[in-house]
C-alpha cells in the first residue's frame, strides 16, 4: 500500500455523508496500521463537528468487508446497550458514518477500503500510563466491554486475523521455524529454544479447555493496550473503547493477560537488561480489581480464576512469536536493530519465569476479587 494522494482522500471524502463545509483535514493519531485523518465540518449555525476518515490497510485485514461487519455488528449492539442503560451513545462506543450509498464502507477507484467514525470531543487517548489510575481505567473499559458484549453471540463474528490466539498452531509453527532454520541463528538461541519447549503445556491450555466444552467464547477486543481507551478530559474516567479492528471470538482471560504482559511490566519491551524487568504486582491487582469490576459478574469464576494462566499464555505466546520471527528473518514485527526480536522474546520469557516465581501471589490477588 502506498501513500495516500490527496486525490484518494478527497474521492473517499465526498462519498461519506457528511453535513456542512470542511474547513480543515490533518493526518492524526500514532497507529502504524492503517492511515488515519481528523476532518473537521462547519454546519451552519451549529458549530463544528470532528470525524475520524481511515484508509483500512487490506495487507493486514485482507478481508475488509468482514471486519466492518464485526464493527457495525458490534457498535450496534453497544449503541442499544448503552441506551438502555441511561449511557450515552455518542460518547460510549465509536458511531459509523455511512457512504452516500448506505454503506459502512467506501472503496475507491484504487481498490483500497475507507470508513469513518463521530469523533469523540472532550476525551484522550494515552500511549503511555502517566499514573495508575490510568491503567485502573482501562481495565474498567474492558471489562466493561465484555459486560456489554456478554449476551452478543460471539461464534457469528469473522476472526480478521485467522488463528490470532491459537497458541497451540503458533507453537507448531515454532517447531518448524526451527527445524528450517533458514537464517542459521537456531544454535545460537538453544536456550530460549528450550524454554519454549518446556512450555508447551502453557500453549496447549486453552485450546484444550476450550475444545472440551470447559470455557465460553467471548467477543474479545484483541488489543487491549492504554491507548485504545479514550480517557474524559473532564472526569478522568475510561468512557469508550476504540480500535475495533481485531475485535474476534476468543476468551476473556486473553484479553485480560494482554494488558498483564504489555502494562503491568517494569521494563520496556525489548529491554537489554534483564534485571529491570519484572510482572509488578501492584499493577497486577489494581488491574485485576478494574476488570473484574468492569465485567460486573458477566464472568464465570472459572474464567476469573485463570487470568493469571492468561497472563501467562499471552506472555509466553507473544515472546514465541518474537522468537520464531528471529528465527524466521525479521518480516513480521518491523525491527530497528540487529537482535531486536530476540531482545523483545527475552524480555517476554523473563516476564514468564517471573509470574512462575510470584504464582501463589498472583492466584491470591484473584482469590480476593473473585467472590
Amino acid at each position: 500500500m502506498g501513500m495516500v494522494s490527496n486525490r484518494q482522500k478527497d474521492e473517499a471524502i465526498a462519498n461519506f455523508r457528511f453535513e456542512g463545509v470542511l474547513i480543515d483535514e490533518r493526518p492524526y493519531g500514532s497507529g502504524h496500521i492503517n492511515d488515519t485523518f481528523l476532518l473537521t465540518f462547519d454546519i451552519s449555525g451549529m458549530g463544528l463537528l470532528r470525524v475520524i476518515l481511515q484508509r483500512m490497510n487490506k495487507e493486514i485485514f485482507t478481508q475488509p468487508e468482514e471486519l466492518m461487519e464485526n464493527v457495525l455488528g458490534v457498535t450496534s449492539y453497544l449503541r442499544k446497550k448503552i441506551i438502555e442503560n441511561g449511557g450515552d451513545p455518542e460518547r460510549e462506543t465509536l458511531n459509523i458514518i455511512r457512504t452516500v450509498a448506505n454503506r459502512p464502507y467506501y472503496v475507491d477507484s484504487q481498490g483500497d477500503y475507507w470508513r469513518c467514525y463521530k469523533f469523540i470531543d472532550g476525551a484522550t487517548s494515552y500511549d503511555q500510563v502517566e499514573k495508575p489510575d490510568d491503567f485502573y481505567q482501562s481495565a474498567v473499559s474492558f471489562g466493561n466491554f465484555q459486560r456489554l458484549l456478554a449476551d452478543y453471540p460471539a461464534e457469528t463474528l469473522h476472526e480478521t486475523i485467522k488463528g490470532f490466539h491459537d497458541t497451540k498452531a503458533r507453537f507448531e509453527v515454532f517447531k518448524k521455524a526451527v527445524e528450517a532454520d533458514v537464517c542459521g541463528r537456531a544454535a545460537s538461541v538453544q536456550k530460549e529454544i528450550d524454554f519454549v519447549l518446556a512450555h508447551e503445556d502453557v500453549a496447549n491450555v486453552f485450546g484444550d479447555m476450550l475444545a472440551a466444552g470447559e470455557l465460553p467464547l467471548r467477543v474479545t477486543h484483541n488489543d487491549t493496550k492504554l491507548n485504545n481507551i479514550m480517557i474524559d478530559d473532564k472526569t478522568g474516567k475510561g468512557i469508550c473503547v476504540i480500535d475495533l479492528d481485531t475485535v474476534m471470538p476468543g476468551l476473556a482471560m486473553n484479553d485480560f493477560g494482554d494488558s498483564i504482559r504489555f502494562g503491568a511490566s517494569t521494563g520496556a519491551e525489548d529491554e537489554i537488561d534483564l534485571s529491570k524487568v519484572s510482572c509488578d504486582m501492584e499493577l497486577f491487582d489494581l488491574y485485576a480489581k478494574g476488570y473484574i469490576e468492569g465485567c460486573g459478574g458477566k464472568l464465570t469464576k472459572k474464567e476469573i480464576e485463570l487470568m493469571p494462566m492468561g497472563a501467562k499464555v499471552m506472555t509466553f505466546e507473544c515472546g514465541m512469536r518474537f522468537l520464531t520471527d528471529y528465527l524466521e528473518g525479521d518480516h513480521y514485527f518491523k525491527i530497528h536493530r540487529e537482535h531486536h526480536n530476540l531482545d523483545r522474546c527475552r524480555t517476554q520469557f523473563k516476564l514468564v519465569e517471573d509470574m512462575e516465581a510470584k504464582w501463589d501471589i498472583m492466584q491470591e490477588i484473584i482469590r480476593k476479587y473473585n467472590v
